[in-house]
């Protein structure tokens, strides 16, 4: 079951926690790359915001990086060195492991949410993709020591992430706006206490005509799933995430 209690975690802490009601477990049919073991360091850079949506009201948490520390993996996971690794949450309802956990490699089209009961899909991969192309920064990585603008910037780029993974793909971009709900129903993504003209900003860009960043998710039942860059994006884009897999074995025969 992926429901789990807010016991043990801080909401000044960890933004993106465990909602307090089950949720569905994840497809059979997910297609699973590989693994990586991972545990959450520490916080890159980033900022504290307010969430509404998606069981929230006004929920206070870090808005940002999260640095991951992988110390193992298999098939695809092997594409990433050990070490740090920065990623963003898309689960807001789930928490971040504080012990090491392995995680499978995804690609982000074929990631589940609970909350949502679907994959993100194609659509909202590709929009994803060109937010990350266009607008991030590794220098949003890191242990700390980060600039006003660097914090102000990976809390509104995190806003954009959720905007997209939450909300319905608009008609016209212009309607991106993580500043209240535009989605008819539930679930849906609001934000207060962030940046919200600058994320709207990049998300009224996304034309498809950007530059496209390679990207995956690490995903775990009852934990918060990871939107994360993949290495070599020269011959990863070449090859497609799908093509990981073989790269891998190659480079274990290596």
């Amino acid at each position: 079951m992926r429901g789990i209690t807010l016991s043990g975690f801080k909401l000044h802490a960890i933004f993106c926690l465990a909602a307090i009601f089950t949720l569905p477990v994840l497809p059979v049919d997910a297609s699973v790359l590989g693994t990586v073991d991972i545990g959450r360091s520490g916080h890159g850079a980033g900022r504290t915001i307010d969430v509404y949506g998606e069981g929230w009201s006004g929920a206070r948490g870090h808005a940002g990086v999260y640095m991951l520390e992988k110390t193992a993996s298999s098939g695809a996971g092997d594409i990433w060195a050990n070490g740090a690794i920065g990623g963003f949450c898309i689960e807001l309802e789930e928490p971040a492991p504080n012990v090491t956990t392995t995680y499978d490699v995804e690609n982000t089209s074929d990631a589940y949410n609970g909350y949502l009961g679907e994959v993100l899909g194609a659509a909202k991969a590709d929009a994803l993709s060109e937010l990350w192309g266009r607008y991030h920064s590794s220098a949003w990585e890191g242990a700390g020591g980060f600039t006003w603008a660097q914090n102000n910037e990976a809390a509104a780029f995190a806003t954009a992430v959720w905007e997209i993974v939450y909300e319905d793909l608009p008609a016209d971009v212009t309607d991106w706006d993580v500043g209240h709900d535009g989605k008819r129903g539930s679930p849906w993504f609001g934000s207060h206490q962030v940046d919200s003209t600058l994320a709207n900003s990049w998300l009224h860009s996304l034309d498809g005509s950007g530059p496209k960043a390679s990207l995956a998710v690490f995903t775990q039942a009852g934990n918060q799933n990871y939107l994360v860059a993949v290495p070599e994006p020269t011959t990863i884009a070449l090859l497609g995430l799908g093509g990981i897999m073989s790269l891998a074995r190659k480079r274990r025969r290596a």
